[in-house]
């Protein structure tokens, strides 16, 4: 196993799920790890760990996936909360209390979420005690405890505890921010 090899020597990829059963073969593996510095790209990697347990005799299975995606872009995160959203459908906390709203299947709101006089979805995913007023949103995903205000959003990713008010846009930003675009 290679992490993040600059030339892939094969299609093969692991994708970030595993299920361990020798887990007292993998903490010595990363203890090893850690007590000698062996890093891989300046950073210590799961998959030194997992090659680390692989040279002492523990077996690994694959599986194949259908989709894969990676979620460290925000055009595939906001992709895989669509397709997720489109799968499994939505969850919504309060729907009866969201005043002159308008809601798009498929969306997921967290309790507690206070939402007035706004267009939801489709595709949205919001967090908990999040408040929404004269707003529309659709294709994005909105952290816990944030505030918009008078915004509309596509394609966008707001952080926990963020304030937006006014203006459209698509946006990226991260937790504990308030922006006026006003």
């Amino acid at each position: 196993m290679v992490e993040k090899p600059a030339i892939p020597k094969s299609n093969l990829a692991l994708v970030g799920i595993y299920k361990i059963k020798e887990t007292s073969i993998l903490f010595s593996c990363i203890k090893k790890i850690i007590e000698q510095g062996e890093k891989t790209n300046e950073e210590f990697t799961l998959t030194d760990a997992l090659e680390c347990m692989i040279q002492q005799g523990a077996k690994f299975q694959y599986f194949k996936v259908q989709n894969w995606f990676d979620c460290g872009r925000k055009e595939t995160l906001l992709e895989s909360n669509a397709t997720m959203l489109k799968k499994f459908g939505g969850t919504i906390f309060g729907q009866e209390k969201f005043e002159n709203t308008i809601i798009i299947p498929p969306v997921s709101i967290g309790e507690g979420c206070d939402i007035k006089n706004s267009v939801i979805g489709p595709n949205v995913s919001i967090g908990e005690h999040t408040v929404l007023n004269y707003t529309i949103v659709k294709e994005s995903i909105i952290g816990s405890f944030s505030k918009l205000y008078d915004v509309v959003l596509d394609e966008s990713l707001i952080g926990s505890d963020t304030g937006i008010k006014g203006e459209t846009r698509s946006l990226n930003i991260g937790d504990d921010t308030d922006i006026d675009l006003g």
